[in-house]
C-alpha cells in the first residue's frame, strides 16, 4: 500500500481504511467469516465528498461560468468514465481486493469496479485526514481534465436554454442565415435569437454544428 500512498501523494494515519476502499464486495462476500467490509460504504461517503470538492473548485476557479455551465462541467468531471480513467493513472485495479469471479471476470479494469474504488478511496483520505488533502488530490489530477473538454462533448444549446430558463417567458430559436458550397461540402451559418432579438452566430459543415457554435458565442456574449 505504501507505493500506492505515493501516487496519492497521501499517508495514512490508519492505513486500514485505504484498505477497506479497495475491498470489493466480491472479496468481502468470500470472507465473510473474518468480518471483512466491502468499500460500499465508503464509496457512498466519497460520492458526496467528491461532489462537494468538484462544485467548489468550479466555483473558485470559474468566477464567471453560469450555473447550468457549473452543472454540466460538474457531471463531466464526475462521471464513471472520468473517475475510471483518472483511477487508471494511479493504477488503482493493481491494488484491488476482488473475489474469484470478478478477478476471472476482469473486474480490474472493469470501469465501474474502477470509478467507484477511487470513491472509496477519497472517503478514505476524508475520514482519515479532512477535506484539504482531498482537495489538493482532485484540483491535481481532476480539474484539469476540464481544460481538454472539446465542443462535441460539451452541449452548449443545452447550457444556453439552462441560462435562458433562469428567467420567465423567454424564448430561443435557432435560424440558418447563410447555407453554402456543394452537397459533399456544405457550410451553414446559424443565428441564436433570444426573444427574436439576436444574441450570437455560428459557423459549422452541419447546422447541428453550426447550432452549437452559435450556442457557444451567446454564453460568451450574455452579461457575467
Amino acid at each position: 500500500m505504501k507505493s500506492l500512498q505515493e501516487k496519492l501523494g497521501y499517508t495514512f494515519n490508519d492505513p486500514s481504511l485505504l484498505e477497506s476502499a479497495l475491498t470489493h464486495s466480491s472479496y468481502a462476500n468470500e470472507h465473510k467469516k473474518s468480518g471483512t467490509a466491502s468499500n460500499e460504504r465508503l464509496e457512498f461517503l466519497g460520492d458526496s465528498v467528491l461532489g462537494v470538492t468538484v462544485s467548489a473548485l468550479i466555483y473558485k476557479n470559474k468566477p464567471n461560468m453560469p450555473e447550468g455551465q457549473m452543472t454540466r462541467l460538474r457531471a463531466e468531471l464526475v462521471c464513471e468514465k472520468s473517475l475510471a480513467k483518472l483511477a487508471e493513472t494511479f493504477n488503482l485495479g493493481e491494488y484491488l481486493q476482488l473475489g474469484r469471479g470478478e478477478e476471472k471476470g476482469g473486474g480490474r479494469t472493469r470501469p465501474s469496479i474502477l470509478a467507484d474504488a477511487f470513491e472509496a478511496v477519497l472517503a478514505a483520505i476524508y475520514l482519515d485526514g479532512g477535506f484539504e488533502p482531498v482537495t489538493k488530490l482532485i484540483a491535481a489530477h481532476l480539474t484539469p481534465q476540464a481544460a481538454q473538454m472539446q465542443l462535441e462533448n460539451f452541449d452548449y444549446k443545452t447550457a444556453l436554454q439552462e441560462v435562458v430558463q433562469e428567467k420567465v417567458g423567454q424564448t430561443l430559436s435557432y435560424h440558418t442565415v447563410d447555407e453554402s458550397g456543394p452537397d459533399h461540402m456544405k457550410s451553414f451559418t446559424v443565428e441564436v435569437r433570444l426573444n427574436d432579438a439576436p444574441i450570437g452566430q455560428g459557423f459549422g459543415r452541419s447546422k447541428k454544428e453550426a447550432e452549437q457554435a452559435a450556442a457557444k458565442s451567446a454564453l460568451e456574449a450574455l452579461p457575467k
